[in-house]
C-alpha cells in the first residue's frame, strides 16, 4: 500500500530511524492508574494487540534489545501501561494485550477502563500501532479496538507480526484482506508494515516511520 510521495520511506528515512532506535531506551514508568502516568512531554507511540501477538518481541527487536520488554508465552503478562524513553525524543508505550486469557474479569475491567482513559485523554499520543498476527489477520478484539480508536479519532497503523511463519502466498492473502478492511476505517493509517521479530523483517521501515513522529534531533 502506498502513502504517496510525501510519506514514502527512503534511505535517508531509514538511516534516521536506525540512528534514533540505536539510542538508549530506558524504562520510565509503569502504571495501572491514570493518575500515575508520566507527564505530557514527548510524542508517544503505543503498541496494542491481542495477548501473545508478539508486542514485547517486536519492541525488543525494534530497539535492538533482548530484554527491554518482558517476553512470555503466557497471555496477559503485560498488566499495566509501560513507558520507555527513546533517546529523549519519543516514548514507546507497551499496552496490556486484549484477550487476557489468564486474567480475571475484575482485572480485565480495570485494564479496559485504563486503556479507554489513556486513548481518550492523552494529547501526546501520536499513534497507536495495532499489532495483528500475520497467520490469522483481524480477530474480534482487533476490530473492537479499531472501532474505539475511530470513535476517538486516534491515529493508528497496523503492523503484521510473525510474518516469517505463514507461507508467502498466505501472507500476501492476509495482507490484502487486512488492507481492504482498513480502508473502511477513518482513523487508520493506510500503510501496513509487515514485520518479523525473529528475522528482523520490516524493522527498518517501522523505525523510519516512527522516527518521523519523534521530536527532531538537536541541531548541531
Amino acid at each position: 500500500m502506498s502513502e504517496g510521495p510525501a510519506n514514502e520511506v527512503d534511505a535517508l528515512d531509514e538511516e534516521a530511524g536506525r540512528l534514533l532506535f540505536a539510542k538508549e531506551c530506558t524504562f520510565v514508568a509503569g502504571s495501572e492508574r491514570l493518575d500515575h502516568l508520566p507527564p505530557f512531554t514527548l510524542p508517544e507511540i503505543a503498541f496494542a494487540g491481542r495477548s501473545n501477538v508478539g508486542k514485547s518481541s517486536l519492541l525488543n527487536a525494534l530497539t535492538n534489545r533482548a530484554t527491554l520488554a518482558r517476553v512470555s508465552n503466557t497471555p496477559g503478562r503485560t498488566r499495566q501501561l509501560n513507558f520507555f524513553d527513546l533517546g529523549g525524543r519519543l516514548l514507546l508505550v507497551d499496552m496490556p494485550g486484549h484477550g487476557y486469557a489468564e486474567a480475571s474479569k475484575a482485572d480485565i475491567k480495570r485494564w479496559e477502563k485504563l486503556i479507554d482513559a489513556y486513548l481518550s485523554g492523552r494529547p501526546t499520543l501520536a499513534r497507536v500501532m495495532v499489532l495483528v498476527d500475520a497467520r490469522h489477520g483481524f480477530k474480534a478484539g482487533d476490530r473492537d479496538l479499531m472501532k474505539r480508536l475511530d470513535e476517538r479519532a486516534v491515529s493508528y497503523q497496523v503492523a503484521l507480526t510473525k510474518a516469517d511463519q505463514p507461507k508467502a502466498a498466505e501472507l500476501a492473502a492476509t495482507t490484502a484482506k487486512v488492507a481492504a478492511e482498513l480502508a473502511k476505517h477513518p482513523a487508520a493509517h493506510p500503510d501496513i508494515v509487515v514485520t518479523s521479530a525473529e528475522t528482523g523483517a520490516g524493522m527498518p521501515e517501522l523505525r523510519a516511520r516512527l522516527a518521523k513522529l519523534a521530536v527532531p534531533p538537536p541541531s548541531r
